[in-house]
């Protein structure tokens, strides 16, 4: 292929680049996406577009393919400016000169055997959290690799541009309509290779997830966590070098494409890893990112981006397969049950656990938390708090009287279900425990969770009576935040209302078994 020339129409004439500090590969090889040629010549890298039109782009004139070159180098060299060197052109020897040539992205060629999806997915890598097979120093290597890139991006994310008009990508609406449109597109380019099933799921779960989500999303948007970000981040296009990563082609077509949340931005990387096999160095990486930039998420959010991401690579995938590259068919089917797996882990749940004082509902209500990512709130913790009392201090009252008369427990049940409200929210699961011994306040929690688009799940722990008298008799020899007595319990079985909603849990069993039973009940 004949090298860039100088333009004759104006461009800017490619300055040849010095030799590569890593070395100077003498090969010679071809690359092809969905959207460009790539040749890799010696120490170079020559990017020519394709001159195509899909749902996403338009490269269809040689005008949209020099402009959209020029954007490509002046972007990319926010991440990488010793590798974008400029813009050259192509014209063939008998072409019109009067006429512009195909424009040609000139890069120093980076090694392919430090590309981050070759590193992870070589095998070398074994396990973060179980070992490695290979030797400890891979391991380190790539732990530090992934450190070095959550630092980069951070660093990058903390200087890149804002403003009112990028922020409106944060938005609510736009989100959502981000989703609809790329679900649109992925039904549009599906056949033969996308499961319309697995589509719909998409579409259902992200629109339940943000429908309930206004308020956090609002708050990122007020917080500045939004910016004109990187926008195609993958493993592929990532470079672990002795004096820190590259980072490459980002998206260059569509600004709107590359604005969005910071969390959406290092997102799309730690989908790419998971798809990779890595969901311990995604984790890792999410982990790493929150150190260093100081962004704080709840896991659901973190869940619908790494899904919004595999959709768009499902998506883009699937354009691949239609241009002949059948074999990407299995990968894209992959993607978009990756998508469906990420937003069935993201759902936020709302967790009614009740029963009577010694039936064990505390213990379960602290043990299945951390399994889905849920806060607990606990009544009787909320009682002495608003009572101005430390959890373990006695109220010394008996049953209906005191703290534990019908207007304290009212305003618990109220304080207990806003605070519940506000983390639903925001993403974040939560599991009540109180007795929810009265229909009006199960009814409360209930609208709390169809307002809030969350799941709810309701839970009510039995136990033999001389079982809970037990656990009663014994936590009060030791100061504890429950007052009931055995009269308290009875007199609150007694006077409880009717649950047929509720999913029963027989505590008098080991809390591994009630455990398993509860989480089964939840999905």
């Amino acid at each position: 292929m004949p090298g860039p020339t100088a333009s004759h129409q104006g461009r800017t004439p490619l300055v040849p680049a010095p030799a590569s500090p890593y070395g100077r590969p003498v090969d010679t090889d071809l690359r092809e996406t969905h959207s460009a040629v790539l040749a890799m010549v010696g120490p170079h890298v020559y990017k020519i577009k394709k001159p195509v039109r899909l749902p996403f782009l338009d490269f269809s004139t040689v005008e949209a393919r020099w402009e959209v070159a020029a954007r490509e180098v002046a972007l990319n060299r926010r991440l990488a400016p010793d590798v974008y060197l400029g813009v050259g052109e192509w014209r063939a020897p008998d072409a019109d000169p009067d006429r512009p040539g195909e424009p040609v992205v000139v890069m120093r060629r980076m090694p392919d055997d430090r590309r981050l999806a070759t590193l992870v997915s070589s095998g070398s890598s074994g396990n973060i959290s179980g070992g490695v097979s290979g030797g400890t120093a891979t391991h380190d290597e790539l732990r530090a690799a992934i450190r070095a890139i959550a630092r980069t991006v951070a660093a990058f994310h903390s200087r890149a541009e804002r403003s009112p008009t990028i922020d409106t990508a944060g938005l609510p609406e736009t989100v959502s309509a981000k989703l609809i449109t790329d679900v649109e597109e992925a039904r549009d380019i599906a056949s033969g290779v996308l499961d319309t099933d697995l589509i719909d799921t998409v579409e259902s779960l992200g629109r339940v997830y943000l429908r309930g989500r206004v308020p956090l999303l609002d708050q990122r948007v007020r917080d500045g966590l939004v910016c004109d970000g990187h926008g195609d981040l993958l493993a592929d296009d990532i470079f672990c070098l002795p004096d820190g990563p590259r980072i490459l082609d980002c998206i260059e077509f569509d600004d709107r494409l590359r604005w969005g949340d910071v969390l959406a931005d290092i997102a799309f990387l730690a989908m790419d890893l998971d798809r990779l096999g890595a969901p311990d160095l995604a984790t890792l990486l999410l982990a790493d990112y929150g150190e260093f930039s100081g962004e704080h998420h709840p896991a659901s959010l973190a869940h619908f981006y790494v899904a919004a991401r595999a959709l768009i690579r499902a998506k883009v995938t699937a354009v691949r397969v239609h241009q002949g590259e059948r074999a990407a068919a299995d990968l894209a089917q992959r993607l978009l049950a990756l998508a469906v797996e990420h937003l069935r882990r993201g759902r936020v749940t709302c967790t009614l656990v009740g029963g009577g004082p010694g039936t064990g509902k505390s213990a379960v209500a602290e043990t299945i938390a951390p399994t889905i990512d849920a806060v607990v709130i606990a009544s009787d913790e909320v009682r002495k708090e608003l009572a101005g009392l430390p959890h373990d201090t006695p109220a010394g009252a008996s049953y209906g009287e005191g703290i534990y008369d019908d207007l304290h427990t009212e305003a618990t049940y109220a304080e207990m279900i806003d605070r519940g409200r506000h983390l639903l929210e925001h993403g974040t699961s939560v599991v009540l425990d109180a007795s929810w011994s009265r229909q009006a306040h199960r009814d409360a929690a209930r609208s709390v969770a169809l307002a809030t688009s969350a799941e709810l799940h309701e839970l009510r722990c039995v136990a033999p009576p001389a079982v809970a008298h037990r656990r009663i008799a014994e936590r009060s020899a030791r100061r504890h935040t429950s007052d009931a007595t055995i009269a308290i319990a009875d007199a609150m079985t007694d006077t409880a209302e009717p649950w047929p909603t509720a999913f029963v849990l027989d505590t008098d069993a080991p809390l591994f078994v009630v455990t398993a039973a509860a989480q089964r009940s939840i999905g």
